[in-house]
């Protein structure tokens, strides 16, 4: 009996540590040297963030000024409204963080406005390539972000992962209501693409 309950006891010590758990979207990085103060990146962060989700806004605003009495107003108005939810959760994190906005939020203004309505303009498809065509910038910057905060922001990190997700979501809709069919959709698309990576860069700086 004795060396029976000193096998048990002996086992009971001998458990397996509980594997960690990694969250979805979120991976540690070590922070390098030469890299901005953790504080002056979440500010840049959230400044280039909040231009990118209210050019979103603008863009929808575009197309649905089109389309908003046609079948795909319905779809455009949802992704708008989790646009705008996004949106509101910067503006939030700007006054937390003294985070000061882009100076180019008049631009993003006109041109997202004109983008949307433009591709509107082309068609359905086309509003809907549109979508697709920042939806995938913005899901890359975002997975960067989601990166380059790793460990050190979580709470943050986790937002970001959500917000891309909801992105991304986006751009499957998208894909579901025949973006694919948008006249001249790749170099259209490729357009769009590069656009959205100007104005992230400059959102970042300016």
């Amino acid at each position: 009996m004795g060396q029976s309950a000193a096998v048990t006891r002996k086992t009971k010590t001998r458990r397996k540590p509980r594997p960690r758990v990694k969250r979805a979207g979120i991976r540690p990085r070590a922070r390098l040297p030469g890299d901005l103060p953790l504080a002056a990146l979440v500010r840049r962060m959230i400044r280039v963030d909040h231009a990118g989700e209210f050019g979103a806004v603008r863009i929808y605003e575009g197309q649905i000024s089109v389309l908003g009495a046609a079948p795909a107003g319905a779809v455009i108005r949802r992704m708008a409204a989790q646009e705008r939810e996004h949106l509101k959760s910067f503006e939030r994190l700007m006054l937390e963080r003294r985070a000061r906005p882009s100076a180019l939020l008049p631009l993003w203004r006109i041109a997202g406005f004109a983008l949307g309505a433009g591709t509107a303009l082309l068609g359905p498809e086309a509003a809907m390539a549109c979508t697709v065509a920042v939806e995938e910038v913005i899901d890359r910057h975002y997975a960067r972000q989601v990166e380059e905060l790793g460990a050190d922001e979580p709470e943050l990190a986790r937002a970001f992962a959500r917000f891309r997700a909801e992105e991304c979501a986006h751009r499957d809709t998208a894909l579901g209501h025949g973006a694919e069919q948008a006249p001249a959709y790749a170099p259209l698309t490729a357009a769009i693409r590069a656009g959205a990576r100007a104005a992230i860069w400059l959102s970042e700086r300016i």
